[in-house]
C-alpha cells in the first residue's frame, strides 16, 4: 500500500517553506497534495500532536555489509535507520572487503532494494583504503557509486586525494573526507588531555584532525572544487570551516550528534562505547561544534554509525573505535539543541534532511509535490529511556544508553509505505 492520507500533522519541510498544521495526501508512493481537511477513502493515519518532516538523510553510516555481517548487515542497519526516522543513508566503504569496486558496489545496491531505507553507496578513493593505488573512478561511478571516501582512514597520499577531488565533479559524484594526520595521531586512543592523563591512555592530539581538515581545504581552495568535512569534532577545526566559507571555498561539513552533546569526561567511566574517532572532545570544542551549528558553518548532522559486538567493546583500550547513532540522532538534536533554545526543529530538520540532500544531491529532504514519499512523524515532547534491548539494529554500542532523550519517531514513511511503526 504506497497511497496514504497522514491528518492534522503539523508539517515542518523548510526546502518548501512549510510550517503548519496540514494534512498530506501520498499516491504512489509520492506526495500528491499537501493541505488542509483533505478526504480519502483508504489508509488514513492521525498524526495529531505530532510533526511530519522530510525523512531523514544520514550522510555517514557504516553497514558492515559484506564481510563483518556479524555487527550489522544492509537489512538490519536500515531497520535500525527507520526506527530513528532516516529514510536515506550514505553506506561507508570500509567494509570487507573494502568498496572500492563495482562489484561490492553492486552487491549492496542490490541487496538494498528491499531495504527500509533507500542505500547509497560511498565508494573508496584507494584500493583497500590503503592509499598506495587509486580506484578506478568511472567504473565505481558506474556501478552506482555517488560519494568517494576513504573513511574511516584520511587519503594519505595526497596526490590521489587531488586526483579525485578533480574527478568527482565531472562524474557527478561528491568527495567526503575523513580529516586526520596519521602521524600526528599516532595510535591514540582518546583525546589528548586531562583525561587521557588521568587515565594514563594514548591521547590523539586536537591538531591531527585539525591539520587534515587544513590540508582538505587548502585543495579545494587551489583546485576550485567541492570537499565535505566528515565528523568535525574540534573547535579550530569549525574556525578553519568558517574562514574558508568566508572565502568563498567550495566547502560543507558535518559533524555528529556525541559532539555536541558528549565531553572527554565521559571516558572516565571506561567504557568502550564511548570511543569513538575522532575521539569525544573538551567543553570547548564542544561549546564551538553548538557555535558552528547555529552560525551555519557546520551544514549537516550525520551520525557515524558505527556498529560492534558486545565482544568487540569488551576492552576499553584495545576496543576498536565506534558508536551506533541512527535510532538517537534525531532525540539527541532535539534534547541538546531544540530543546534548550539553541536551534529551531526547523533548523535541525535543515541540518539533518535538506542540507545532507542538497550536497549529496540526491532526491530527498523534501516533501514537495511529486516527491518521493519519505516522511518522518515525530513527537516533539515524548521524553523515553534508550533502552539497548530495544534497538533495532545487531549492534548496541550507543554512548545514549541508559539516558533520557526527549522526541520520538513514532511512524517512518519510505515511498508511501510504513516501515517504522511504533506499537
Amino acid at each position: 500500500m504506497k497511497d496514504l492520507l497522514i491528518k492534522n500533522a503539523t508539517v515542518v519541510s523548510p526546502a518548501d517553506k512549510i510550517n503548519g498544521r496540514y494534512d498530506i495526501l501520498v499516491k504512489d508512493g509520492k506526495i500528491a497534495q499537501i493541505d488542509k481537511d483533505l478526504n480519502f477513502d483508504g489508509k488514513v493515519i492521525n498524526a495529531e500532536g505530532l510533526y511530519a518532516i522530510p525523512g531523514l538523510v544520514d550522510m555517514h553510516v557504516h553497514l558492515r555489509d559484506p564481510g563483518q555481517t556479524q555487527k550489522e548487515d544492509i537489512l538490519t542497519g536500515c531497520r535500525a535507520a527507520a526506527a530513528g526516522g532516516v529514510t536515506s543513508l550514505l553506506a561507508m566503504p570500509n567494509t570487507t572487503p573494502a568498496t572500492d569496486n563495482g562489484e561490492v558496489v553492486r552487491y549492496i545496491l542490490d541487496k538494498a532494494k528491499d531495504a527500509d531505507a533507500n542505500v547509497y553507496v560511498a565508494a573508496s578513493i584507494t584500493k583497500g583504503l590503503k592509499s598506495l593505488e587509486p580506484t578506478d573512478i568511472e567504473e565505481l561511478k558506474n556501478a552506482g557509486a555517488i560519494a568517494l571516501t576513504d573513511d574511516g582512514r584520511p587519503v594519505e597520499n595526497t596526490r590521489f586525494l587531488s586526483d579525485a577531488m578533480k574527478k568527482a565533479p565531472l562524474c557527478d559524484m561528491h568527495v567526503v573526507a575523513h580529516c586526520e594526520d596519521l602521524y600526528l595521531a599516532d595510535g591514540g586512543k582518546i583525546n589528548e588531555g586531562e583525561v587521557s592523563k588521568k587515565l594514563g591512555v594514548k591521547g590523539i592530539p586536537a591538531s591531527a584532525e585539525d591539520c587534515g581538515t587544513a590540508r582538505e581545504i587548502a585543495l579545494a581552495a587551489a583546485l576550485d572544487v567541492p570537499v565535505h568535512i566528515c565528523h568535525v569534532s574540534t573547535k579550530t577545526s569549525v574556525e578553519l570551516i568558517r574562514d574558508a566559507k568566508n572565502r568563498g571555498v567550495k566547502i560543507t561539513a558535518e559533524t555528529a550528534p556525541h559532539y555536541f552533546s558528549l565531553t572527554e569526561k565521559e571516558l572516565l567511566r571506561a567504557d568502550a562505547d564511548f570511543r569513538m574517532n575522532p575521539p569525544l572532545r573538551t567543553i570547548s570544542d564542544m561549546d564551538e561544534i553548538i557555535n558552528g551549528l547555529i552560525d551555519g558553518t557546520l551544514d549537516a548532522v550525520a551520525t557515524d554509525h558505527a556498529p560492534h559486538t558486545v565482544e568487540d567493546k569488551a576492552d576499553f583500550v584495545s576496543a576498536p573505535n565506534g558508536s551506533i547513532g541512527m535510532e538517537t540522532s534525531l532525540a539527541v538534536g532535539i534534547t541538546c539543541l531544540v530543546k534548550r533554545g539553541l536551534l529551531s526543529f526547523e533548523k535541525l530538520v535543515e541540518k539533518m534532511s535538506v542540507n545532507p540532500a542538497k550536497i549529496l544531491g540526491i532526491n530527498a529532504g523534501t516533501l514537495a509535490i511529486g516527491a518521493p514519499a519519505d516522511i518522518t512523524l515525530v513527537d516533539l515532547d515524548e521524553e523515553w529511556v534508550v533502552d539497548v534491548d530495544k534497538l533495532h539494529g545487531k549492534s548496541k554500542n550507543t554512548p545514549f544508553k541508559g539516558r533520557c532523550l526527549c522526541g520520538k519517531v513514532k511512524k517512518t514513511i519510505l515511498g508511501g509505505k510504513v516501515v517504522f511503526d511504533e506499537v
